[in-house]
């Protein structure tokens, strides 16, 4: 196929004195070979946009839920807990006093503190209902052991301490609930990454069938195009390019409300903050503001869509392309 220029031609008249076709079909040089203002397209930019918008909503979600699971994870690696169960002949202030001293005595150990009595029933007590006697049940006594920073204590020394000294004494360093955290941590990026993958299929496919039927609608004006010795490639990049435009104002479309929506959700939780809801809402959930990390995420998603919708119209293009003569 020859290589001449299409807008050489458009640009020359021809020796006849007849109007070149391609001035008939396109009156103006910069009239596209597919029209930006279709209904088709249109569509295709909600379509974009919805996409966009619910992986952003997700890539937000998972980006929040990872750094509020970062920092429980942090706070509760740094301290663990001894529970004193009382037990028939044995002192329990005893058996306190001695686990805080072996606490106390262990390398890595900043501090160790013991609940009150009142203290402990007071944890028992949304789960077995006011109005009980609390101090006829045999409640354990809890105590707080706080880790200095640097190197983690020897777990297994103070287990053993305590086993020898107070074997009333049981420790939690909460390492099966981290773990836990880390397992919901994973599985939610997993899930991101699932749904972002999803998105970005059902967008290749809507772009694939949106750029059949506009090729099919302009079949004519690309034989033309083809006789006067236009490429591949130049067919290819006029669809690349109207379809890189679209996708990336569907893209702006669905991430911008998406980030609108983080920032009315962090607006709401600064409102509440230091009210009862509030704080159950910021123990339960974290910190709900997005962050420049997650904010970066939804324009790199933006971008993502917009070289999909790109990437997926060239390649229809060129197949489509072969099978014509």
């Amino acid at each position: 196929m020859s290589t001449i220029e299409p807008a050489k031609i458009m640009a020359e008249p021809w020796d006849s004195g007849v109007q070149s076709p391609l001035r008939v079909l396109a009156p103006r040089a910069a009239t596209p070979i597919v029209p930006s203002g279709s209904i088709a397209g249109r569509s295709l930019t909600a379509v974009v946009a919805i996409l966009t918008f619910l992986a952003a909503v997700t890539a937000g979600a998972v980006t929040m839920l990872v750094g509020s699971a970062s920092d429980w994870q942090s706070a509760v690696g740094r301290e663990m807990t001894i529970q004193v169960r009382p037990v028939t002949g044995r002192d329990v202030e005893a058996d306190v006093r001695a686990a805080i001293a072996a606490a106390r005595g262990t390398a890595g150990v900043a501090e160790a503190r013991a609940l009150s009595k009142q203290d402990s029933e007071a944890l028992v007590e949304p789960w077995l209902g006011s109005g009980l006697v609390l101090g006829e049940l045999p409640i354990p006594r809890l105590i707080v052991v706080k880790l200095a920073s640097g190197p983690t204590p020897d777990v297994a020394e103070l287990r053993a301490r305590l086993a020898a000294q107070v074997p009333s004494a049981s420790l939690d360093d909460h390492r099966g609930w981290i773990d836990r955290m880390h397992a919901m941590a994973d599985t939610a990026v997993a899930v991101g990454i699932a749904m972002l993958i999803l998105v970005v299929a059902v967008t290749v496919l809507s772009v694939s069938f949106a750029t059949r039927g506009a090729m099919a609608t302009n079949r004519p004006i690309i034989e033309v195009l083809h006789y006067v010795g236009a490429t591949d490639g130049f067919v290819a990049s006029q669809f690349q390019r109207h379809f890189l435009v679209l996708g990336f104002k569907g893209g702006a479309i669905g991430g911008g409300v998406a980030g609108l929506l983080f920032g009315i959700l962090a607006a709401l939780n600064a409102w509440v903050a230091g009210t009862a809801g509030g704080d159950e809402a910021a123990a339960l959930f974290g910190s709900l503001a997005l962050g420049v990390t997650g904010y970066l995420v939804i324009l790199a998603l933006i971008v993502l869509m917009a070289l999909a919708t790109a990437y997926a119209s060239r390649r229809t293009v060129n197949q489509t392309l072969e099978n014509i003569e």
